[in-house]
């Protein structure tokens, strides 16, 4: 073959599906078999063309593995993703798999539970599907602390309403909100990562702190003092919501990748043993001693 080759790419070619917008279309009919929420996510024109070349540093996040794998049963993602040999015009099948191994499967590693997990409760693949199964009413209704550092922090800003958030405040809450400085060098960095046009994160930042900002100026005397808004301008690497200082929901940013595509763990403080849940309070905490105070 003149140029390289993925199995990805021929069997496309099989299918007659190798143009990137039918393939769009074949991927959100996968989807919607899989999860709704997978709908419209499938690659950027440039990531599919390097999945038919195989100009790839490694697989593609679990989303896109999902959807190809369902897309052609049989073959693994990381099948799919290797270069192909042999005629590019000749019928490639599935295949088969035995009814047993050759060879018996080497016996896992067992560890106790507890070393295994440490204090982390659940994991779930993206926010999104977090969100399906935590909501937002969830996990901030009738806290007393509520700690939070991120980009924007949607999540309360755009997800909780302003009501509640008032409502919380007036009753004794205490929030500390840290965003992600949208005048600062590492906004502009992550809308670039992640292929946006200059502004909009830091536009979305801006409306949402100005949101807070404005329930905050609601607050009667007495509960004043009890919502701190600060900046920071430093490398985005988490997004950290604290509860009561003992739940805590922590979600790694990607590159080339939304927020809401990311990786979540729910984290549960356990007195009993070291855990995960130290290591992101104390980040928390340090980044909140840096940041800047919004007035």
């Amino acid at each position: 073959m003149a140029a390289e080759s993925t199995l990805l790419k021929v069997l496309l070619r099989q299918r007659h599906m190798q143009g990137y917008t039918t393939f769009r279309k074949e991927y959100d009919r996968v989807a919607k078999q899989l999860d709704s929420d997978l709908i419209g996510k499938w690659p950027s024109k440039a990531q599919f063309y390097r999945w038919m070349s195989g100009d790839l540093q490694g697989l593609p996040y679990a989303d896109h593995c999902r959807i190809l794998e369902k897309m052609f049963p049989g073959w693994s993602a990381q099948q799919l993703l290797e270069p192909h040999e042999g005629d590019s015009d000749s019928l490639v099948t599935a295949p088969q798999r035995d009814a047993a191994p050759a060879h018996p499967a080497p016996r896992p590693v067992q560890l106790p539970q507890q070393t295994r997990l440490a204090d982390l409760t659940a994991v779930y693949p993206t926010r999104t599907e977090f969100l399906h199964n935590v909501t937002p009413r969830t996990l901030f209704d009738g806290a007393q602390e509520i700690y939070m550092a991120g980009l924007s922090l949607n999540m309360f800003c755009q997800q909780y309403s302003d009501r509640s958030i008032l409502d919380a405040i007036e009753q004794g809450t205490v929030i500390k909100a840290l965003f992600l400085d949208p005048n600062g060098t590492y906004t502009a960095a992550r809308e670039r990562e992640e292929g946006l046009p200059d502004g909009h994160l830091s536009t979305l930042t801006r409306l949402n702190i100005e949101a807070i900002r404005r329930v905050g100026s609601k607050v009667s005397a007495g509960a004043a003092g009890s919502l701190g808004i600060r900046v920071y301008d430093e490398p985005l690497r988490f997004n950290i919501t604290i509860i009561d200082q003992r739940k805590c929901v922590v979600q790694s940013y990607l590159p080339d990748a939304r927020g809401v595509e990311s990786p979540t763990m729910v984290i549960e403080k356990n007195e009993t043993m070291p855990g995960l849940y130290t290591t992101f309070a104390q980040v928390f905490d340090s980044m909140w001693d840096r940041a800047q105070e919004v007035a």
